[in-house]
């Protein structure tokens, strides 16, 4: 089964500031370390939320909007795309991400098969 493993920051970017640079290097090592695991099939961190433009079409007419589509204080901060055996393969993968513990979250879901 194919899983999105979406990270929210939450408060793990206000952990992450308080952070020494040798903490910072260890937990970016962390997230590296997972990237490689087996039945992950990519990944990234993505910019700050105010870098995103938001899409609608309305009335036939592309509109957009500078920012994300809704203020949140639990920005989507990066994913994972995981193949694993079932849920719980993708949970124990999850809980290892350094933001579940930092104070933000992790959203586990499945793909639909194509």
């Amino acid at each position: 089964m194919e899983y999105l493993i979406q990270i929210y920051t939450g408060g793990a970017m206000e952990a992450w500031e308080r952070l020494s640079e040798s903490e910072k290097d260890s937990v970016s090592q962390e997230y590296f370390t997972i990237s490689d695991e087996p039945g992950v099939n990519g990944g990234a961190q993505l910019q700050p939320p105010d870098t995103a433009t938001t899409v609608r079409v309305q009335d036939g007419r592309t509109l957009t909007t500078d920012g994300p589509f809704a203020e949140t204080k639990e920005a989507l901060g990066g994913y994972y795309l995981l193949e694993a055996a079932d849920l719980d393969a993708a949970i124990e993968l999850a809980g290892r991400i350094p933001a579940a513990r930092m104070g933000g979250a992790v959203e586990v879901r499945p793909l639909v098969p194509r």
